[in-house]
């Protein structure tokens, strides 16, 4: 998945990818020492006593074979986890490899079919979005750039993405107003071979360990900044689900989407509203009150909580508290006694990917399964005998 995602990014279809408060990161340590599964446990994060060359090894090996620059990506990888303090295991080193697979096939700059008109619809979309004549754009575009073509002509004959972004540095930098006129007309909101959204990064800079090569933008599109903002988008926040996959919903939709869509299955099933089971709590737009939000205030009798705090404890979706919050349990409390059994404490978000490139129906679960079938057949590759279960242990 890639490209030019209509707001927000195609790997993040949420207003923002969730952020808010403390990393506190933990990663699930797999047991498959020495290629046999012992057990598995979760604990906070730490630094790895392996080698370095003992870490980087294992990536080469699970990476899969038709990867070029194997030495390169195992010490991209490598930094990432030692920088973020996670745990070098088989299973955290194939979800990344895993991701990076799905999104580019571990190549960031792959050309991309009709990538000019593409790109032209959809600055033409913003514009107007803004409320920016489309002659005003056209005549901007007739501005000669820095290497002497038009803006014009350099967007007619862009091939991928890192291409198309420059364009646009280098328009808002010289052309008159040009912050102010296309500062949000930049159809590139996801960068790298990791398809990196760029408002995540510039969420979580501080702790980024490299020098910036002039823009944050510039850094996601590098492979070593897209492993490690992707590494830490996909294992750097707390959670208790039963399978990787639920990881990679969350890796499309936003961190905590897969909690947050069974909490809304539970809310569903208290009320009889049909919510869409996306992970969004509350309206990020700030444009009233969003549907999840009537239905939880529908049942504040029967979960004895004030409408104050149940608005309060809704905002907590994007955090790993919520899943601690008295709303979430009594809602599951009550669900599950309707149900007669508990339901599901996570579920693959129901959310149609949106993007200029998408050209047929596609959703989040779909995004999921296809991570998790590359997550198992790098998992494979540490002991064949694993291939056939869609998962090991929590994560």
């Amino acid at each position: 998945m890639s490209v030019l995602a209509v707001i927000p990014p195609i790997s993040a279809l949420r207003p923002l990818l969730p952020g808010r408060g403390s990393l506190r990161r933990y990663s699930a340590l797999l047991c498959i020492g020495l290629l046999t599964l012992a057990g598995c446990s979760q604990h906070q994060p730490s630094v790895s006593a392996e080698k370095p060359a003992v870490v980087k090894a294992r990536v080469q090996h699970l990476l899969p074979p038709a990867v070029r620059d194997k030495a390169g990506w195992s010490e991209d990888i490598y930094q990432a986890f030692s920088h973020q303090k996670l745990s070098p295991s088989a299973q955290n080193l194939c979800a990344v490899i895993a991701v990076a697979g799905q999104e580019s096939g571990f190549n960031a700059d792959t050309p991309v079919n009709g990538l000019p008109a593409i790109a032209m619809k959809e600055i033409y979309r913003r514009a107007a979005a803004l409320y920016i004549p489309q002659f005003v754009v056209d005549t901007a575009l007739k501005i000669p750039s820095p290497d002497g073509k038009s803006y014009a002509q350099r967007l007619h004959s862009v091939r991928n993405e890192q291409q198309l972004s420059a364009i646009f540095d280098d328009l808002i930098g010289t052309v008159p107003m040009g912050q102010r006129l296309f500062g949000n007309l930049n159809p590139v909101h996801t960068a790298g071979p990791m398809q990196v959204s760029i408002a995540f990064a510039e969420q979580h800079a501080a702790g980024y360990p490299w020098p910036v090569d002039k823009t944050l933008r510039r850094e996601v599109f590098s492979r070593r900044g897209s492993v490690w903002f992707g590494t830490l988008h996909l294992l750097g926040y707390p959670v208790d689900y039963p399978s990787m996959i639920y990881r990679f919903a969350d890796y499309n939709a936003g961190w905590y989407a897969s909690r947050n869509a069974a909490f809304q299955a539970a809310v569903m099933q208290l009320t009889g509203r049909r919510l869409a089971l996306d992970g969004d709590l509350i309206r990020y737009d700030g444009d009233g009150v969003g549907s999840t939000e009537k239905a939880v205030l529908s049942l504040q009798s029967r979960l004895g909580i004030s409408v104050s705090s149940l608005r309060h404890q809704l905002t907590l979706g994007e955090d790993p508290e919520f899943s601690q919050s008295t709303v979430w349990k009594q809602v599951f409390r009550l669900a599950d006694k309707q149900n007669g059994r508990p339901l599901p404490r996570a579920r693959l978000p129901g959310i149609e990917l949106e993007s200029p490139k998408i050209t047929r129906q596609l959703t989040t679960a779909w995004y999921a399964e296809r991570v998790n079938t590359r997550y198992r057949q790098c998992l494979a590759r540490v002991n064949p005998s694993l291939h056939s279960h869609s998962d090991l242990c929590h994560t």
